[in-house]
């Protein structure tokens, strides 16, 4: 069978690194970074495992895109991001120059889109790619998490 790499294809692989930051009871995001149909980059958030508000599945993917290419522009990729970035992932993604964004969830409250963020000016971005599942599993992740305390 002929594989497709398109964004649904690679935003489950974000979504299995949301899985992972879930099972770490992390807030379950996760990101892919991809160049030329290769994934170069898989994260997840880690705020809770580094005690670092910074710690977000965006910015451990934009630092791991930099080494694999050896370089702090990301001219060319895509990231994957199961949560419209925030207001500081979008920054960073400002500033890395990326092509293209890709997100599952929208987040209205904290959301670039919503915020009004500026991001680079030959940044495309879209929203919506298998949302229904990532906003599961946020949804679930903040129910559990409720009902703990």
């Amino acid at each position: 069978m002929l594989q497709v790499f398109d964004d649904t294809y690679f935003m489950k692989k974000a979504l299995q690194e949301a899985e992972i930051a879930y099972e770490k009871g992390e807030i379950p995001v996760g990101a892919v970074v991809v160049c030329n149909h290769q994934i170069i980059a898989r994260a997840h958030n880690l705020t809770e495992a580094l005690n670092d508000v910074t710690a977000h599945a965006e910015m451990q993917a934009i630092t791991a895109a930099a080494n694999f290419l050896g370089g702090k522009y990301l001219k060319g990729c895509t990231l994957y991001v199961t949560l419209e970035p925030c207001q500081m992932c979008a920054g960073a993604l400002f500033w890395s120059q990326i092509s293209k964004i890709v997100f599952g969830a929208s987040d209205p409250e904290r959301g670039c889109i919503a915020l009004k963020t500026t991001l680079h000016p030959k940044t495309k971005i879209i929203g919506g790619v298998l949302e229904e599942e990532t906003s599961y599993l946020l949804k679930k992740f903040f129910i559990e998490k409720r009902n703990l305390n």
